[in-house]
């Protein structure tokens, strides 16, 4: 223990202060973790009050030890950046686990019994090398963000896609090899943010529209079949994409509904623009006269003022303008349509002449 508490103070410093959070950070831990032959030293899950613990940036850290599963009132679990090449079947164990982060590691699999991880919110294992998630993950039912990006993923796991998951907002899996995301994925009523960019797919189901909540979808980087399909995720709005989806896409499906669908939509839409009024920047922008003759105010009556205005101009003034002419005007309603506008537009016109 001696050689322990001289090798890392820390430890023995958060024993005695019953500390509930420590952090473990940059090239000056490696050196310890170099003496430990790339692991955690044991006398770290001892520590079993602990709530939040931290080890990142250390690329010495290749194994994170069995006895992690001792630290059973950890919520928060952070081992990014470092070179983990393997996370033990122990970190099952973790049941108050909330949060779990190794991302930017190099892990290959994950170990099954992290679908027992029931309270567990957040899940980011991306940047590893990850080819496959764990079955059983549909089990983690308060998971709400997941992130898979820049692994080597090559699908979901069957029965990920269910609406057990019903708290699950947010899925980053960018920058994998998915092939195939499937009608499944219309059962997530909870999802608000799908990535799928840089992908494999080649399909987008239309049951993606069932989700009611989803704001934002990335599906760029993708060899769509459908070429406006595939058109639109490069440069549409996610509304315009679920629209698409939703009657069916270019080659009907979903509803049958689709040709008619989209005729009635077409015709709305040009009865709208029909129906819309011109706005008051004109119809012709070829005709300035008509333009001008827009702008100008028709001045009916002007009276005498037996007291004089006084207008004060600075210096600075004359740098700008170098006439000033000035008016008042009463009686004059400028809230219907753009009066005020136009009032404001024409003054500067007058003056510009």
């Amino acid at each position: 223990m001696a050689a322990i508490s001289e090798q890392w103070p820390e430890i023995e410093k958060a024993e005695k202060e019953k500390r509930r959070e420590l952090v473990f950070q940059g090239p000056a831990v490696d050196d310890k973790l170099r003496a430990c032959g790339g692991q955690l030293p044991p006398a770290l899950f001892s520590l079993s009050l602990l709530n939040y613990l931290e080890v990142s940036g250390c690329p010495e850290l290749r194994e994170l030890g069995d006895g992690v599963g001792r630290l059973s009132h950890v919520q928060s679990l952070v081992l990014c950046r470092n070179k983990l090449q393997r996370i033990p079947p122990a970190l099952g164990e973790l049941r108050a686990l909330r949060v779990l982060d190794v991302s930017g590691n190099e892990l290959e699999e994950l170990p099954a019994e992290i679908a027992q991880l029931s309270d567990l919110c957040t899940l980011n294992v991306s940047c590893n090398r990850l080819r496959e998630l764990p079955a059983g993950l549909e089990r983690c039912t308060k998971i709400a963000g997941l992130n898979l990006s820049k692994n080597c993923i090559t699908e979901f796991p069957p029965g990920f896609l269910c609406s057990q998951l019903a708290l699950l907002a947010s899925i980053s899996a960018a920058d994998n090899r998915i092939q195939e995301l499937g009608e499944e994925i219309g059962l997530l009523q909870g999802l608000k943010s799908l990535d799928l960019s840089n992908n494999q797919l080649t399909d987008i189901p239309c049951e993606l529209a069932d989700c009611s909540k989803l704001k934002e979808i990335n599906f760029t980087g993708n060899k769509l079949k459908d070429k406006r399909l595939e058109k639109m995720v490069n440069g549409c709005q996610t509304k315009s994409v679920l629209d698409y989806l939703r009657v069916g896409g270019r080659g009907g499906g979903k509803g049958k509904k689709t040709e008619n669908a989209v005729k009635e939509d077409v015709k709305d839409k040009k009865k709208k623009r029909e129906r819309k009024p011109k706005k008051d920047n004109g119809g012709d922008e070829d005709d300035p006269d008509e333009e001008l003759n827009k702008m100008m105010l028709k001045i009916l009556h002007i009276s005498e003022n037996s007291s004089p205005l006084i207008v004060k101009a600075s210096a600075s003034t004359k740098d700008v303008r170098q006439y000033i002419v000035c008016c008042v005007v009463r009686g004059m309603n400028l809230k219907p349509g753009n009066a005020l506008k136009r009032f404001l537009a024409a003054q500067v016109i007058l003056v510009d002449l």
